[in-house]
């Protein structure tokens, strides 16, 4: 029985990879999917429309509050409601590895523009429709590196750990009206993303893999079980929490 059936959900940064696997994962429960993406969510919101599903893509820079506001009014006009917010948008795989002392502060602000201030930014414009309906379910995207200090990526391993601390602070403001606030932690996975730069090395996966307890390879499909429990009554007493899923490579 599927789980999400007429749930509106917005995922963001769905265009490819982690969040296009999210997207899927929750039309698979019978969840009506948008899109929301910097990067043209066309394909995906086609594939979905084609097994069935309803999505569509509505352009997104989840930094600016006016294309936020503006992407959560289409969502209404088209699906009546939002029901689930996913925060899956940040800037990772082209960061590139490198020093703290040699990150820019323009990119330093840039990482935090889209990867804290977004989920902010989208989680104020949908809180208002969650409270009239009584309840709703928000997930924020942290990453393990935040439980192990990983080096040479500060500014992506500090906005991770602001998650972490963001889904804690809502989990309390929210609570009362009814909405869930979790957050998801992956370790190391083979997004287009990650797949397509050169900084992730053989060697280097091989080495994230030999610190797991499950020593293989983590693919986005790994990660949308516990989006789905997250997204569903399943978890409706269940908030403030950070699941890792990365294999046994964090354990917390």
């Amino acid at each position: 029985m599927q789980k999400l059936i007429d749930k509106v959900a917005i995922v963001t940064g769905a265009a490819q990879g982690i969040g296009a696997a999210f997207a899927r994962g929750l039309a698979a429960e019978g969840a009506k999917i948008v899109i929301a993406d910097v990067g043209d969510g066309t394909a995906t919101a086609n594939e979905i429309v084609r097994s069935n599903g309803a999505a569509i893509y509505v352009k997104t820079d989840v930094s600016n509050p006016d294309d936020v506001k503006a992407m959560v009014a289409r969502t209404i006009a088209e699906f009546g409601s939002v029901d689930i917010l996913v925060n899956n948008a940040a800037l990772f795989a082209k960061l590139g590895a490198k020093k703290f002392q040699d990150i820019s502060s323009a990119e330093f602000d840039s990482v935090m523009a889209i990867n804290v201030r977004g989920p902010f930014e989208c989680a104020k414009a949908v809180a208002p429709i969650m409270k009239a309906n009584g309840g709703g379910k928000i997930v924020n995207i942290a990453s393990s590196t935040v439980f192990k200090g990983v080096p040479n990526l500060l500014h992506y391993v500090s906005s991770k750990g602001a998650i972490v601390a963001m889904t804690r602070c809502l989990a309390r403001e929210l609570g009362d009206d009814g909405i869930n606030v979790n957050a998801i932690a992956p370790g190391l996975t083979m997004s287009d993303g990650v797949l397509g730069q050169p900084d992730y090395t053989p060697e280097y996966i091989q080495a994230n893999m030999n610190g797991r307890a499950l020593r293989r390879k983590q693919i986005p499909a790994d990660l949308v079980g516990a989006m789905v429990f997250l997204c569903s009554s399943d978890s409706d007493f269940m908030t403030g929490q950070t699941m890792a899923v990365d294999g046994g490579n964090v354990m917390h």
